[in-house]
């Protein structure tokens, strides 16, 4: 059955988002509720200054007329499932609604991804490496304050390096990174230009 969202109370409501480019938060235009790949609920939609992408984490009356799809699982010790090229992007809840919109810019691009989890049932850092960082060939580093001070974060970059794996800061705040990888390939999206920063984060990821 098609569900008409411009009928839904949703887009009489003011929704807010940030907006990475605007460096602002807006009253996000054309309201719509989408699903993650882990099967969070969030809401796209457009800046009304720019025109850019936005995205907001959270349910919405909106959502009830929607199927939640089943998250997708990483694969297990003994069966690989990400394709060596896929890219893990590391960042914390805060800053998930920026990772969602690079994610879904690079899927676009032909760049598969898959997002940092924070949910204890989804790692298990004391038990061991969580086989995503194991498959995954190259990292997005999703550089802000909150992202330096998690332990799950540094223990995923950390992984990388001692495997000599690439890492690529996308810095979305004001932060130093790290001593340890403050030579890697940074681009800063607190700029402003979203557009052209995603376009030489790409070129570094396609060398």
């Amino acid at each position: 059955m098609n569900y008409d969202y411009e009928d839904d109370d949703m887009l009489e409501e003011a929704i807010e988002a940030y907006c990475v480019r605007c460096r602002e938060t807006v009253e996000m235009e054309s309201p719509t509720p989408v699903w993650t790949r882990k099967g969070m609920p969030a809401t796209r939609g457009e800046c009304p200054t720019c025109g850019g992408a936005v995205f907001r984490m959270g349910k919405t009356s909106a959502h009830d007329a929607t199927n939640r799809p089943t998250a997708i699982k990483v694969a297990n010790n003994t069966r690989a499932k990400l394709s060596q090229d896929t890219v893990y992007i590391a960042c914390v809840t805060v800053d998930m609604a920026f990772a969602e919109q690079l994610a879904d810019d690079l899927q676009k691009s032909g760049i598969a991804n898959w997002i940092h989890g924070t949910e204890s049932e989804d790692v298990n850092w004391a038990g061991g490496v969580h086989p995503a960082l194991k498959e995954c060939a190259r990292m997005v580093f999703v550089l802000s304050p909150n992202a330096i001070a998690d332990e799950t974060i540094t223990a995923a970059w950390r992984f990388f390096r001692e495997k000599r794996k690439p890492i690529i800061i996308a810095q979305v705040d004001s932060a130093a990174p790290p001593d340890e990888i403050r030579r890697s390939p940074r681009f800063d999206f607190a700029s402003g230009d979203y557009k052209a920063t995603f376009r030489q984060m790409m070129q570094a990821l396609n060398q």
